[in-house]
């Protein structure tokens, strides 16, 4: 009788709960999910429309002739197009892809293409992964996009560190959409690990541009390598946005509502802290650039307007309920709503009439300003327990810059060895290290500097 009587009350209950996920889910909107973050600079996004026309490049049988391509062009010299490889010479490891020199802006750019819908190999890349299944450098990545980003490392190895060893002052720069961007990613973490097989490429030197990221790292890579990494979002873009394993939702597309039901109870049961505590969960990379074209309760598009940032927790999380979730996605839609965006700011700095010198100076400010936003990115992680994440080295002391380093892949180390401990008790491990350093106890118990760092001081 007691179990008669309890079924009204927990389908009252189920109810309520999908009721209160669906409120929330209505009122929710892009503009939400970058709302405190600020304006980005031209200097820093004048590569990303630039970078989306030679992905579309990608697409092109004959770049001689292109039959595709945007209004103004690819911008690339045939000429300078170092290679092209198509599905017939990757077999299938991994999508088509070109190697292109910019000596117009001392880049060498390796681009890739997205997904192609006619290909099973390309689903075959997408689908290579369950939670959990390959550890990175401390955390945990797509497998699939992993290994395909290791074939074309493996494939244009030898030409890339020709490419670098003979121009170096060029940066290095992975660019990718949908697919290709977590080939992209999966690049630039290879690249750093292993930067000898470059001929020891600086680190400052790698760059990569995620368009329309696909979610491939767990979140202490996704800061950790927000320095190197950049994610480029247009509006309400479903695929950064969706933390629900792709081979779920591919098998579930003959039961779609047992998947929205589930879905619907885990957003409302599951607190926000416990998702991004889960060290196997995979987000979108890097340092995020958000496209912002519309408004809440407002029809039509609007001027574009780039906010980015390097957040910790609120990165993307859900789902927005929109008709443009999928053509957002799209690289076309994104280099013109990006060129759109990249010319209200020229033009706004042109009203302003700023001086060549106050510009390089601007550039100084915004690199010293994104490596703060990286530090503090870091220490958030930290505050927060994020599996395996890490304080940056600290920039005070006497010690030197080699110790300090030193110190810093310590700590990285014990971060790799010890799965169960978390990153707050690794960061105090490192500071007492850093304490009896520097300072002595006297005979009353008192920390007192060191003698042999009192003259520096």
């Amino acid at each position: 009788m007691s179990i008669i009587c309890g079924l009204p009350l927990l389908e009252c209950i189920y109810c309520l709960a999908c009721a209160r996920w669906a409120w929330n889910r209505c009122l929710h909107t892009a503009s939400h999910d970058s709302v405190t973050w600020g304006l980005a600079t031209a200097e820093e996004f004048e590569p990303v429309p630039r970078l989306c026309r030679y992905i579309l490049a990608v697409y092109e049988d004959n770049i001689r002739h292109p039959l595709w391509e945007p209004p103004g062009g690819y911008g690339i010299n045939p000429d300078w197009l170092i290679l092209r490889k198509t599905y017939e010479d990757t077999r299938g490891q991994a999508p088509s892809y070109i190697l292109y020199l910019d000596h117009e802006h001392a880049d060498i750019v390796l681009a890739i293409r997205g997904l192609n819908l006619a290909k099973e190999s390309d689903y075959q890349v997408l689908l290579d992964n369950q939670l959990g299944k390959r550890k990175f450098d401390g955390g945990y990545v797509h497998n699939g996009l992993l290994k395909a980003a290791g074939w074309v490392l493996d494939a244009e190895c030898e030409v890339l560190k020709e490419l670098v060893e003979e121009h170096p002052n060029y940066t290095l720069t992975f660019a990718g959409h949908s697919l290709g961007s977590g080939v992209a990613a999966m690049l630039a973490l290879v690249v750093v690990q292993h930067q000898d097989k470059l001929g020891n490429i600086d680190r400052s030197r790698i760059r990569c541009y995620a368009i329309a990221p696909a979610r491939c790292m767990s979140l202490n890579l996704a800061v950790r390598y927000a320095d190197v990494i950049n994610s480029v979002v247009l509006q309400d873009d479903f695929l950064p946005r969706t933390a629900t394993p792709l081979e779920d939702i591919f098998k579930s597309l003959f039961c779609l509502p047992c998947l929205l039901c589930l879905r619907c109870m885990k957003d409302t049961c599951i607190p926000e802290e416990k998702m991004f505590k889960d060290p196997r969960r995979l987000y979108a990379p890097g340092r995020l650039y958000h496209i912002v074209e519309r408004k809440p309760f407002r029809c039509g598009r609007f001027p574009p307007v780039v906010k980015t940032a390097v957040p910790v927790d609120g990165r993307f999380e859900h789902i927005v309920l929109s008709c443009n979730a999928t053509s957002d996605h799209a690289i076309i839609w994104i280099e013109r709503e990006s060129q759109k965006a990249m010319d209200l700011m020229l033009e706004k700095d042109r009203i302003m009439e700023i001086p060549p010198k106050q510009r390089m100076e601007r550039q100084e400010t915004l690199t010293k300003e994104h490596k703060q936003e990286y530090k503090a990115a870091l220490q958030r992680a930290v505050s927060l327990s994020v599996p395996h994440a890490y304080s940056p080295p600290s920039e005070y002391g006497t010690f030197d810059e080699s110790e300090d380093v030193e110190k810093y892949n310590s700590c990285k180390l014990s971060s790799e060895s010890s799965v169960g401990s978390s990153g707050k008790s690794k960061s105090k491990v490192s500071w007492n290290e850093l304490i009896e350093r520097l300072f002595d106890r006297d005979e009353s118990g008192h920390m007192v500097l060191k003698k042999s760092h009192r003259d520096d001081w």
